[in-house]
């Protein structure tokens, strides 16, 4: 990885300018389209989709993407995230249409050319809301909300892919009706299948812990999906009924959107605008964060535009849906593929569209020979790793308020939907951020009575932080006042975005009256000492006002308190 993370000289651009860099980006691609196959092909799966459809997606992704920019190295595909909403959302509309008493496979099938008419509906949102610049406004929702939010995805994923380990039909669709139904099938299940499946899935975390070059050439889940396949073909000989069914005819497989249907069924509205608008928001955020994550790695440093990347997502979304794809979202596990394969520049994600163009229309007879139960175990170690048990202890060691959060988020999102799920974990921030903030109130005044009305506190928690801006020979000064938190952190990344011309240093005073800097902000500012550190003609940020603040834990990102006294939370052994 530290070979990553070298920077050179030269930035490499997207467009025609990135072409001359195509010995880097077609390798990279064909790596990256190996670990696409698998990928797209379990996701769709996973989303109630054929899995043609999956594919479809990476490939229209490949194609929109490297002519709209707003990142360099991410590669974008179907989104595993989005595969229970999606599924959900299938379910749903074809109940309202069908009504109750149709099978899961009849559900599937009517309510899948629906939900392509809401992925199209959600990419024209998505393209207006980036018209109107407000991806900054994703830092809205809690750090601890979308961690628990994408481990609850996680166990989601894993819980899908129970049915395909086993080789058997389950009646359950959601998270725990599956659990509850899994004992009832471990007598009758097919064993071939199961132990393939969990062979695969020992492979997968055995290679992952080895070191060595023959990683290099292959990630992991590529070894594991040729080994699966070969041990299906030639020793274990499992029925058609358990593997991958891909049309000989790449068209055979598009499934169109129902416009017309959605137009002529009121009934259809309500169902569908929910989930548009679980869509925007989940794909916004998940999006915004994979690029943020994949941006720190780039060996370039080059910075993703958050907005150009929120409309090139929209775009696509909406291409993806035309021709029966899924929602479109960048990938980390790809990207870091893509960054570790050498690829400079959005073209890797062409020649990744294209690779995968070639592998079905040449492959078809090949692909058919996957056992699904090798997709599952792909699947599962996605869904691992979102939920792996570090996850929960790096959430803990930022302080006990986030893990609260976090439990409460991924509990809620299991038990409903991940939009509710989101909206708890934030429902919950707000209270515990009212509940520290009356603790300064209580801890500065010495009166209870004196504190502000808790109206008046829950506003000021959306209230714009700046109070003054200063410019003076190359030196930008932000003056902060009131608690920043991430309801209202948004105002502070607008100002660092829209800096000055020929500033050479920014700097923030906190005054006395900040009661309150939450873990969302502290990891912001972390990233943006990073982004401003006086190098590479970058401005240099320092922050004035930290020697007030204590933090709730020893986590350097934790909340931070303007209390003289923490004892009623947790006294630290170090302060800044």
């Amino acid at each position: 990885m530290q070979e990553i993370l070298t920077v050179l000289t030269e930035k490499p651009r997207n467009g025609l300018a990135g072409l001359k860099h195509w010995r880097y980006d077609l390798r990279s691609g064909f790596t990256v389209a190996m670990i696409s196959l698998p990928f797209s092909m379990g996701i769709a799966i996973t989303s109630g989709a054929p899995p043609i459809c999956g594919i479809v997606s990476a490939v229209i992704a490949g194609f929109v993407l490297p002519f709209l920019g707003g990142s360099y190295v991410t590669i974008s595909g179907p989104a595993a995230g989005l595969a229970p909403v999606l599924f959900a959302g299938m379910i749903t509309l074809g109940q309202i249409r069908l009504g109750e008493g149709a099978t899961e496979s009849e559900l599937l099938a009517v309510g899948y050319p629906l939900v392509l008419v809401a992925i199209a509906l959600a990419g024209v949102v998505q393209v207006l809301l980036a018209k109107l610049k407000v991806a900054r406004l994703s830092a809205i929702f809690p750090a601890a909300a979308i961690q628990g939010m994408l481990a609850a995805i996680g166990l989601m994923i894993i819980a899908k892919q129970i049915p395909l380990f086993m080789g058997e039909k389950f009646e359950g669709r959601e998270f725990w009706a599956i659990l509850a139904e899994v004992p009832r099938h471990v007598g009758s299940m097919n064993r071939p299948v199961f132990i393939l499946g969990i062979g695969c899935l020992a492979g997968l975390f055995l290679l992952t812990a080895m070191p060595g070059r023959l990683l290099k050439v292959m990630p992991p889940p590529v070894w594991v999906f040729f080994a699966g396949t070969l041990a299906s073909v030639f020793i274990l000989k499992l029925d058609k009924r358990y593997l991958i069914e891909v049309p000989s005819s790449l068209i055979d497989g598009v499934v169109l959107p129902e416009f017309g249907t959605v137009f002529a069924h009121p009934e259809l509205w309500l169902a569908l605008a929910y989930l548009v608008l679980t869509l925007v928001l989940i794909d916004g955020v998940e999006s915004l964060a994979t690029i943020a994550a994949v941006d720190k790695i780039d060996p370039f440093r080059r910075r993703s535009d958050p907005d150009r990347t929120l409309q090139a997502m929209g775009a696509s979304n909406v291409a993806s849906s035309v021709f029966g794809g899924l929602t479109i979202i960048p990938g980390m596990v790809k990207s870091t593929a893509n960054i570790l394969g050498g690829g400079r520049t959005q073209w890797a994600n062409f020649y990744n569209a294209c690779f995968l163009l070639i592998f079905v229309l040449m492959f078809s007879h090949l692909i058919n020979k996957v056992p699904l139960t090798v997709l599952a175990a792909v699947l599962v170690f996605i869904g691992y790793k979102l939920c792996r048990p570090t996850v929960w202890l790096n959430v803990a060691r930022v302080g006990t308020e986030q893990l609260i959060i976090f439990t409460i988020t991924l509990l809620v999102t299991l038990t409903t939907d991940l939009l509710i799920g989101l909206l708890a974990g934030t429902a919950v921030k707000l209270v515990l951020n009212l509940w520290l903030e009356s603790l300064w109130h209580t801890s500065h005044t010495g009166s209870d009575s004196a504190e502000p009305s808790l109206a008046g506190r829950f506003l000021g928690l959306f209230r714009n932080p700046v109070s003054r801006r200063d410019f003076t020979e190359g030196a930008y000064h932000l003056h902060l006042d009131g608690s920043l938190v991430c309801f209202n952190l948004f105002h502070v990344i607008r100002e660092l975005g829209q800096l000055p011309p020929d500033t050479q240093t920014v700097q923030l005073h906190l005054s006395s009256n900040v009661p309150l800097v939450d873990h969302t902000t502290s990891e912001t500012l972390r990233y943006f000492l990073e982004e401003f550190s006086g190098q590479d003609n970058r401005p240099k940020l320092t922050i004035e006002g930290w020697h007030h603040m204590r933090p709730l834990s020893k986590h350097e990102t934790s909340a931070r308190i303007a209390l003289a006294d923490l004892t009623a939370l947790r006294s630290p052994t170090t302060t800044e």
